[in-house]
């Protein structure tokens, strides 16, 4: 993947501004020197544009701050440099959902679901994703707090899905690549500034035994079905008593999941 040659101090300062005028049009100076950092750290050309700076609202200090994040064009490149990628489906929408949601009406598909494919031991296996609309979409915000979508969300509310269902397809048919989320999937949420401070917390909570898990798991698949809660509220509810260990998430994010099962061969 590092296929990129260091850039030389003394050309940085015109590469920012030919970032600044071509590629990320009206950016901080500051925020096109993260890209560059970013791109050299990953062995990336920041001139075929793999990660975008996302403006994210930080709540705890009241201001937006430019984030830098790849885009989902990066995990489709890593994915056909691998060798290894063999396509992706065309995305499968669930039900057609009308809502007027604060005080903005829309229509969205429940859900949306993309395998990609990949070259495993000489056959086609599909990683199969599915991303509801409601967990993902991105609300307005501002000074009013408003929960209704942004205007991406508005105007795109299949292709936003169709990319977050792709981009999480990707990170499991391709978990070497990382695991970070794409900007497509981040634009307009709000930044997570607590998330380094809660670590050691969940570092000290005791681990959730597998005999109690295996226990409550068809219980928990009951009320995921039945739309009372979603994966990430059960996650969560547990998460903050106990540790789970990543299979035991991956068993309830499952839950959640269509009958067609990951890893299906074609």
């Amino acid at each position: 993947m590092n296929n990129v040659v260091a850039i030389p101090q003394q050309n940085e300062v015109e590469l920012i501004a030919v970032l600044q005028t071509s590629l990320y049009p009206g950016a901080s100076i500051g925020s096109v020197k993260m890209v560059i950092g970013y791109c050299k750290a990953a062995g990336l050309d920041p001139m075929q544009k793999p990660v975008h700076i996302v403006p994210m609202w930080d709540s705890k200090a009241g201001a937006m701050r430019d984030v830098v994040m790849p885009g989902i064009g990066l995990y489709r490149t890593q994915a056909a440099r691998s060798g290894q990628y063999a396509g992706v489906t065309d995305p499968e929408f669930g039900p057609d959902i009308e809502e007027n949601i604060g005080g903005t009406k829309i229509t969205y598909p429940k859900f949306c679901r993309v395998a990609v494919k990949r070259l495993v031991g000489g056959q086609i296996v599909e990683f199969a994703a599915v991303e509801f609309w409601k967990e993902n979409y991105a609300v307005r915000g501002g000074k009013e707090k408003s929960i209704a979508p942004n205007a991406m969300w508005q105007k795109r509310p299949y292709g936003q899905i169709a990319k977050c269902a792709e981009a999480q397809a990707l990170r499991k048919a391709f978990p070497e690549f990382g695991s970070e989320p794409t900007a497509d999937e981040m634009e307009g949420k709000e930044f997570e500034t607590h998330a380094t401070q809660a670590a050691p917390a969940e570092r000290s909570l005791p681990p959730y035994a597998q005999d109690s898990f295996e226990a409550s798991i068809t219980k928990w698949d009951s009320l995921i079905q039945q739309g009372k809660k979603s994966a990430e509220d059960i996650i969560a509810a547990i998460s903050s008593k106990h540790t789970l260990t990543e299979g035991q998430r991956a068993a309830i994010l499952a839950l959640e999941q269509p009958p067609i099962i990951e890893g299906e061969i074609v």
